[in-house]
């Protein structure tokens, strides 16, 4: 033996903004339970050097990436090979890889599930869905909703042509439709809305529907934080049955983009309790 250290596989998120970020905190969690040699790193990347900054990292040795705001969209255009969930929801959340060229997935989805349905214990079939926002998150997370056969998704957003260009889009999969924030109809009644904007990261709260919300009524934003996000407190303020921030979505995804790049799937739920965070 030369004595030479191993070595240390890179991997990272690029965001912009990313400092709020705790993926560093859970992959290096999973790669000491796993028993893995990596290290993940924060790169916070504007829109305009995008593609340099991907092809950088990739030409230096890195070995994937986590993408997020608010280069989900953008991303699919940069890769050679996009799996079946990721060519679907038009988004990319995770990168990896393969010799000189770069495979593109989307974990966020089935991260979402893991935590509503597996940790949270809800039944969403037959439920009736509103989610707030029509970004990359929101494209993301509908395929694996549909899948679970709810009675309807309602995407709202502040434009609705964006919402409008999502709804046709997984109209074929399921029954989905399209309107403003302030179009939700007082009568309607949700079993779960999903704040999938940024503004819970940015600490605002966007004109989001009040009378959405009821006493049976499970709130859920893909936004975390030490404390209630902006959303979170409304929903809370508004009666909601329970209002959940999006911790256990944010390991359960993790743990999908760990297990692409490693073959070794870490155990989320030690991982949740290491955090300290309820699932």
């Amino acid at each position: 033996m030369d004595g030479k250290p191993a070595a240390v596989d890179r991997y990272g998120v690029m965001g912009y903004p990313v400092s709020h970020s705790r993926s560093p905190v859970i992959h290096r969690l999973f790669a000491l339970q796993t028993g893995e040699n990596l290290q993940y790193e924060l790169l916070q990347v504007a829109p305009s050097k995008l593609e340099t900054a991907i092809r950088q990292f990739q030409r230096t040795g890195g070995k994937g990436l986590n993408i997020t705001l608010p280069h989900k969209s953008e991303v699919t255009r940069l890769v050679d090979d996009l799996s079946e969930r990721a060519n679907s929801s038009g988004a990319v959340n995770t990168l990896v890889f393969r010799d000189k060229e770069i495979f593109g997935d989307n974990t966020d989805g089935i991260g979402l599930m893991r935590d509503l349905v597996g940790n949270l214990g809800l039944e969403l079939k037959d439920a009736s869905i509103l989610i707030l926002g029509a970004g990359g998150a929101t494209r993301g997370i509908i395929g694996p909703l549909l899948d679970a056969e709810p009675k309807s998704i309602t995407i709202a957003n502040r434009t609705l042509s964006r919402a409008r260009v999502l709804a046709e889009h997984f109209s074929a999969s399921g029954p989905v439709t399209a309107c403003r924030f302030r179009e939700v109809k007082p009568s309607s009644s949700f079993d779960l809305i999903i704040n999938a904007t940024s503004a819970s990261a940015k600490g605002e709260l966007p004109p989001y529907p009040e009378s959405a919300v009821t006493d049976r009524t499970f709130c859920y934003d893909l936004s975390y934080g030490l404390s209630p996000t902006p959303f979170s407190s409304w929903a809370a303020r508004k009666g909601a049955a329970r209002s959940v921030m999006g911790w256990g979505m944010l390991v359960e995804q993790a743990a999908e983009s760990f297990d692409l790049w490693r073959g070794v799937r870490p155990d989320t739920q030690k991982v949740l309790e290491q955090l300290e965070i309820s699932a």
